[in-house]
């Protein structure tokens, strides 16, 4: 898989943009994830927060704690900077430099790893996270831009 460009990345955000975010759709949102992930056996952990409330979490086999300490950093990306954590890491390397080089934020608090996506509602912007760990980052990254886009597709 090779990686997408900035422009991609900007596209895929511009693109995911929900209707509303309720309850019930983080957990109809982290349940398509979880299939997904069984479908290909990932050993995959599941984040999805809404605001500062974590309203969905699942942990699958292989999964480790790691995979929770990369969802807390990856996430704190998205917070800080309103776009996914595989697009802050990409402005970064086209700068020709690295996030952890040269943000000036602590890399054990803060990933810009793929694999977290802001949840961005219609009229309010970003309100939220989804979250994806276990996989390398442009797997990440990939699953929850599908989850999201079925998820979108009535």
């Amino acid at each position: 898989m090779s990686a997408p460009d900035i422009a991609e990345l900007e596209e895929q955000e511009r693109r995911l943009v929900l209707p509303r975010f309720t309850h019930d759709d983080a957990w109809a949102l982290g349940t398509l994830l979880v299939e997904l992930a069984r479908e290909r056996g990932a050993p995959v952990a599941v984040d999805i927060r809404r605001g500062g409330q974590q309203l969905f979490h699942a942990a699958l086999p292989g999964s480790t704690p790691d995979n929770d300490a990369w969802i807390d950093r990856k996430r704190r990306v998205v917070e800080r900077y309103g776009c996914s954590s595989l697009l802050v890491g990409t402005r970064f390397r086209a700068k020709g430099t690295t996030f952890e080089e040269s943000s000036r934020l602590d890399p054990d608090t803060y990933a810009a790893h793929g694999g977290a996506f802001p949840v961005t509602v219609e009229g309010a912007g970003v309100i939220g996270t989804v979250v994806v760990s276990g996989l390398p980052q442009l797997d990440d990254h990939a699953m929850v831009v599908e989850a999201l886009t079925h998820f979108l597709t009535p």
